[in-house]
C-alpha cells in the first residue's frame, strides 16, 4: 500500500483516519491509502486489517492462556475480537495490553454461565504484570524484629512492585492452575467457594498464594498505608477469627512488601507538638 507522504503537521490527523478504519470492518480504508498503481487499496488494507485483528487476538490468548483453554479456541477468538475492536493497543508493548479484558468478560453475555471466568482473568492480568514488575529486595523479617512493641504497632508498609491481590466469590485459584498445567485437577473443585489470591514475586518466580480468611483484607488495608495495628484491627472485623501473626508471616515469605515507612499520622502528630 501507497499513498502521499504526510506533511510534518498532517502526521497526526493521518494516523488517527488511519487508525479508525483499521479495527472497524465496516470502515472503508482510508482516501490516503492507494495501491502502487495508484487505485484504491481496500483489498490490501482488508488483508492489513485482519492481519492486526489476528495479532492482537494472539497476543491476548497468550496473556489469558487459562480463559482461552476454559472456553475453547473458537469462543475465545470471537470474544477476544470484539475487545480488539473496541480497545487498540495504547503502548507498543504487546504484553501490556488487554487490562480491561476481565471487564469485557464479565460483561459479554455468551461467557454469562461462566462467573467464575473474568476473575480468572484478573489473576492471569496480575500473575503477568508481577512477572514484568520492577525489581525490589523484599522486606527483611528482621526489620520488624528490630522495632519496639509501639513501633511494631503504628509501622506502614512499601509494597513490593510485584505485589497483587485478586479477590473472587469462585475458585479463581483452583480453576487458573487446573487450565494452565500447574497439576491442579478441575473434576475436585467447588467453583463457587471463594479464594483470596497474593500474587508476588519475591524473586524471579511469580508466585501466587491461597489467602487464609481475613489475610486479603488485612493486606490490602496495609497496602493502601493503614499502621500494622489499624490493618489488623480492621481484618478482625471482617474476620473474627483472623490470624494476625500468621498473616504477617505469610506476607513477609511472600515478600509482598519491600520497605517500612514512617507513619505519616504519627509524623504530623509529633510535628505538631514539636516532637
Amino acid at each position: 500500500m501507497t499513498g502521499s507522504p504526510p506533511s510534518p503537521e498532517g502526521v497526526e490527523g493521518y494516523a488517527a483516519a488511519f487508525a479508525s478504519c483499521l479495527l472497524d470492518p465496516a470502515r472503508e480504508a482510508p482516501d490516503s491509502i492507494a495501491a502502487p498503481g495508484g487505485g484504491r487499496a481496500a483489498k490490501r488494507f482488508a488483508v492489513y486489517r485482519n492481519n492486526v485483528a489476528a495479532s492482537l487476538v494472539n497476543a491476548l490468548a497468550d496473556i489469558y492462556p487459562a480463559v482461552a483453554k476454559i472456553v475453547g479456541e473458537e469462543f475465545f477468538r470471537a470474544m477476544a475480537l470484539v475487545f480488539a475492536r473496541s480497545s487498540p493497543p495504547r503502548s507498543r508493548v504487546l504484553s501490556e495490553y488487554g487490562h480491561d479484558f476481565p471487564d469485557l468478560i464479565a460483561d459479554f453475555g455468551p461467557a454469562a454461565r461462566m462467573p467464575y471466568l473474568a476473575d480468572v482473568a484478573r489473576l492471569e492480568r496480575a500473575w503477568l504484570d508481577a512477572f514484568h514488575a520492577a525489581d525490589a529486595q523484599p522486606l527483611d523479617a528482621r526489620e520488624l524484629g528490630e522495632l519496639a512493641p509501639d513501633e511494631l504497632a503504628s509501622a506502614c508498609f512499601v509494597p513490593h512492585p510485584a505485589m497483587r491481590l485478586v479477590r473472587s466469590r469462585y475458585a479463581a485459584i483452583s480453576i487458573m492452575e487446573a487450565n494452565r498445567g500447574n497439576g491442579g485437577s478441575a473434576g475436585r473443585i467447588r467453583g463457587d467457594v471463594g479464594e483470596d489470591a497474593l500474587v508476588t514475586r519475591p524473586g524471579t518466580n511469580v508466585e501466587v498464594r491461597r489467602l487464609p480468611p481475613g489475610c486479603a483484607g488485612f493486606l490490602q488495608g496495609l497496602a493502601a498505608g493503614a499502621s500494622l495495628a489499624a490493618a489488623v484491627e480492621s481484618a478482625l472485623e471482617e474476620q473474627p477469627v483472623f490470624d494476625a501473626g500468621g498473616a504477617i508471616a505469610l506476607m513477609i515469605e511472600a515478600g509482598a512488601f519491600s520497605a517500612l515507612r514512617p507513619n505519616r499520622a504519627i509524623a504530623t502528630q509529633s510535628a505538631g507538638t514539636g516532637g
